[in-house]
């Protein structure tokens, strides 16, 4: 059955939308990142940040970008700061065009850290300028609990600009992170997230309710777990979709009833259909 399922996986990915999955020293996600992308259709290439900056034209034929989860260098300085200063400084202009020209961009755990410290999230400020490094508004911080946390949360999908997310959709799946707490820099910036419909999901219970600790792993402001940028196409967040992709990755797979895929694997294949729109 896995035979059968991985040739007609090839087969889709054969005539997919391009992605590449960017790696750095650390990062330890992108096998999982490449088998979800392959399993929604798309065509995906495993590719490491100093081969981009040299070839930054390879960026050109592909409608995804996906930044994966890990450590990259690991997080010595701060998490994802290392990775994002290279990209900002190697890559920042051709990830930007890559958006303006209709691409999109997914960073999870690690890579949402990176998205942040890139500045690909933030948008353009009053004046209609990509804020510098030094109007920074977004930050991803210790956990309140001050540990890592390794478990099983539970996603609303909020209305937003993400147009590969489904408002209101509940969904199980995992986090493992140490710096997933969100903050920001005024109450008027958190507004502004608000209003221009950039808070893409949210942790909630099982049945949707208000989490508490350990439900909502970090403590995060107005318990977010993933933002967008304003135009929906780049997307960032702490917990990991790719690490639910089969039935049989949710703990407890066995009371949950017939499944075909796990639902992390929804996201991906919303994706995939909608940059292949785009190539």
């Amino acid at each position: 059955m896995l035979h059968t399922e991985t040739t007609k996986a090839s087969k889709r990915a054969s005539t997919g939308p391009k992605a590449l999955v960017l790696r750095a020293a650390g990062t330890n996600c992108d096998g999982e990142a490449v088998e979800a992308l392959e399993r929604a259709g798309a065509r995906p290439e495993r590719i490491h940040i100093a081969e981009l900056a040299r070839h930054p034209e390879r960026l050109e034929p592909a409608a995804i970008v996906l930044l994966p989860g890990g450590f990259s260098y690991g997080d010595y300085v701060a998490a994802g700061r290392l990775f994002g200063r290279e990209l900002r400084q190697r890559l920042g202009d051709a990830l930007e065009q890559h958006v303006d020209r209709g691409g999109f961009v997914l960073g999870i755990c690690n890579g949402f850290q990176v998205l942040v410290e890139l500045g690909l999230l933030e948008g353009l400020d009053a004046k209609g300028q990509r804020r510098g490094d030094d109007a920074r508004t977004l930050a991803l911080v210790d956990n309140a609990s001050g540990r890592f946390e390794c478990r099983w949360v539970h996603l609303r999908s909020e209305p937003s600009q993400c147009p590969f997310l489904v408002p209101g959709e509940i969904w199980p799946v995992p986090v493992a992170h140490g710096e997933g707490r969100l903050v920001v820099s005024s109450p008027e910036r958190l507004e502004e997230l608000r209003s221009r419909g950039q808070i893409a999901l949210r942790y909630v219970t099982a049945e949707g309710g208000q989490p508490e600790y350990p439900e909502l792993p970090n403590g995060s402001l107005e318990e977010i777990a993933g933002l967008c940028d304003p135009t929906g196409r780049v997307l960032g967040l702490m917990p990991h979709p790719e690490r639910n992709q089969r039935p049989w990755h949710h703990p407890r797979w066995t009371r949950l009833g017939p499944r075909e895929e796990g639902e992390g694997l929804a996201l991906f294949r919303r994706l995939v259909h909608l940059a292949a729109q785009v190539r």
